[in-house]
């Protein structure tokens, strides 16, 4: 799995950790899918959470620098909606950790 679509696919991972993704969540994913160029049957796996327990090892073997650049965008993700969800927020920590970043 390429480290583009893992992204996604933790953000998604996020982004319905409250039950609900919002239109302003599918926009915030939308716009990364696009950003990060992801193809028709890419972005097709992310909005089927296809995948998602391997996206962590792929995150995982990024260089510590890019690891901490995504976790501002799990934190930006969790936020997407105007509200700070205990549960995103929850599912960020875990990524966090999962990730071994403080």
């Amino acid at each position: 799995m390429e480290p583009k679509v893992a992204k996604c696919l933790l953000v998604s991972k996020v982004l319905v950790a409250d039950g609900i993704m919002t239109e302003n969540e599918r926009i915030f994913l939308d716009r990364m899918m696009r950003g990060l160029g992801l193809d028709d049957g890419e972005r097709r796996r992310v909005l089927d959470l296809e995948g998602w327990d391997q996206a962590e090892p792929v995150i995982a073997a990024l260089s510590a620098e890019e690891k901490r650049e995504f976790l501002a965008t799990l934190v930006d993700a969790s936020s997407a909606d105007g509200r700070l969800s205990p549960l995103e927020m929850a599912t960020v920590k875990r990524i966090t950790a999962a990730l071994g970043v403080d």
